[in-house]
């Protein structure tokens, strides 16, 4: 039952880092081990909106989709929660905040995967794993808004 949580003070404003990771269907131009993405609807809610998306993961001789709804609040706030695919549960959150230097951006994520074998190997490269999405995001923000100037 591998988790994650850290926190990034990042050079770029909360709305930058909030649309970075809000466009899910971008996500296979730069997230490690992601071979797809479609999103299947949004829906407004008034002060937030739901998507349900669907990724597919594939890492080496590992390939696996799975949904999950994603529940935006503009500029604060980002929870997933999975539907179907190969996991007991998944949730992920990411939080945006103003700091003086940009953005402090908080991602937990928690997750278990049905097939122990599958379990097994995110066990063994989790850590390695984490620190490479995180980068990925990271990268993407630079390539999106530059050095920063949030």
């Amino acid at each position: 039952m591998p988790s994650h949580a850290e926190t990034r003070v990042l050079p770029y404003s909360p709305s930058q880092m909030y649309a970075l990771v809000a466009d899910v269907a971008s996500y296979p131009k730069f997230l490690p081990w992601t071979a797809a993405a479609r999103v299947r609807s949004v829906t407004d809610k008034g002060d937030h909106q739901v998507m349900l998306a669907d990724l597919v993961i594939s890492f080496k001789v590992f390939r696996e989709s799975f949904g999950s709804e994603v529940t935006l609040w503009p500029e604060r706030q980002i929870d997933t929660r999975y539907i179907d695919g190969p996991f007991k549960y998944l949730r992920s959150s990411w939080q945006f905040s103003p700091d003086p230097k940009g953005c402090a951006v908080h991602f937990e994520v928690d997750f278990e995967f049905r097939n122990r074998l599958l379990q097994g190997a995110a066990g063994l490269f989790f850590t390695e794993a984490m620190n490479r999405v995180v980068a990925a995001f990271e990268a993407r923000a630079t390539d999106l808004y530059g050095s920063g100037d949030a």
